[in-house]
């Protein structure tokens, strides 16, 4: 690779490295795409866990697999693998860890749909 095309590529990293932090910012602070932010969506967490394990959401499933998520990330019984093939170790675990936080994006902001639709919902008797 010459000179030319060794800054183009440093460039190109930079460029990247620079979008993906101002997305984490703006994922932190206000939401992507006119979502939650990400404060709102860990905020969530615990009422979500609350209402699934009385029952009124549906979310059962999608918890036990994020809890299996990160029982697997931090177990102890991983470590072994990760010594033995370092490389492949830490991609398994980034695979699971990248699941992992878009699973929690995207079950928050279906929590949280939920809970604004259940909050227009006013308590009564329909009559019909």
């Amino acid at each position: 690779m010459n000179p030319g095309e060794e800054r183009g590529t440093e460039m190109v990293r930079k460029l990247t490295r620079t979008a993906a932090f101002r997305a984490l910012l703006q994922a932190l602070t206000v939401g992507s795409r006119g979502g939650p932010s990400l404060a709102r969506r860990l905020g969530a967490l615990p009422r979500m866990i609350r209402a699934t394990l009385r029952g009124e959401y549906d979310g059962g499933l999608r918890l036990l697999l994020m809890s299996a998520a990160v029982a697997y990330v931090v177990s102890p019984i991983d470590v072994m693998p990760e010594l033995m093939t370092l490389l492949f170790g830490l991609a398994d675990d980034a695979l699971v860890v990248a699941w992992l936080a878009g699973a929690v994006l995207a079950e928050t902001e279906r929590f949280l749909a939920w809970e604004a639709r259940r909050a227009s919902v006013i308590p009564g008797t329909v009559v019909g």
